[in-house]
C-alpha cells in the first residue's frame, strides 16, 4: 500500500480541517493574498503541515472550494427529499447566492487560474450546479417555477445578484424569486 493509498492519521485529519476552515474564514474575510504561513499560523500548525496536505496556494484553493461545495451538495441534497420541491429550489438558489458573494473572491481567483472547478466538483461527486439544475426541473414539474425559465437563465440571474452590492441581498434574491414562480 502507498503513502496516498493509507488512511490519514486522526490528528493529520483533524490538523487538515483546520487549516481548511482557517483558509476559508482568511479567504473570504482578508482575500486571497494572505500568505500561507499566515494561515498555518492562524491554524496553529507548522508550514510544512499545510504543504503536506497542499503543495501549492492554488490547490488549498480548490480545496477550500471543493470542500464548500461538498457541503453545498449534501444541503442541495437534503433539500431535493422534501416534499415541497419549490421550496427546495428557492432554498439552495438563495443560498447558493449568498455563498458566491461570501468567497468570490475565491471563485474567481480560480476561475482565473485555469482550475476546472466544474470538473473537479464532478469527479468529487459535489456538483452543485447539477443539483440545482435538477431542482429547478422538479421545481417546474411541481408548477412552482416558470417552465418558461432555462437553467442559463438562473446562471444569469446569480451573477446578476453577485454584481448586486447594495445593503440588502436577501431583497434582491426575494424580488427574483417571485419573478421566477409561476403566475397565479
Amino acid at each position: 500500500m502507498t503513502r496516498a493509498q493509507r488512511p490519514m492519521r486522526a490528528d493529520a485529519q483533524r490538523n487538515r480541517q483546520r487549516v481548511l476552515r482557517t483558509a476559508a474564514e482568511v479567504f473570504a474575510a482578508e482575500g486571497l493574498s494572505v500568505p500561507v504561513h499566515e494561515i498555518a499560523r492562524r491554524a496553529g500548525v507548522g508550514t510544512g503541515t499545510v504543504s503536506r496536505h497542499f503543495p501549492t496556494k492554488e490547490s488549498l484553493y480548490a480545496a477550500v472550494l471543493l470542500d464548500r461545495m461538498g457541503q453545498l451538495s449534501g444541503y442541495a441534497d437534503s433539500l431535493a427529499a422534501e416534499d415541497d420541491l419549490g421550496t427546495a429550489f428557492f432554498a439552495l438558489f438563495g443560498r447558493l447566492v449568498r455563498e458566491g458573494a461570501a468567497h468570490r473572491g475565491l471563485a474567481e481567483a480560480l476561475a482565473g487560474s485555469g482550475f476546472d472547478i466544474e470538473a473537479a466538483a464532478s469527479s468529487a461527486g459535489c456538483n452543485v450546479s447539477d443539483r440545482l439544475r435538477r431542482l429547478l426541473s422538479e421545481a417546474q414539474d411541481a408548477g412552482a417555477v416558470d417552465p418558461g425559465v432555462t437553467f442559463a437563465d438562473i446562471k444569469a440571474l446569480m451573477a446578476g445578484c453577485l454584481a448586486y452590492d447594495g445593503p440588502d441581498p436577501d431583497r434582491v434574491i426575494d424580488v427574483i424569486s417571485r419573478g421566477l414562480r409561476v403566475p397565479g
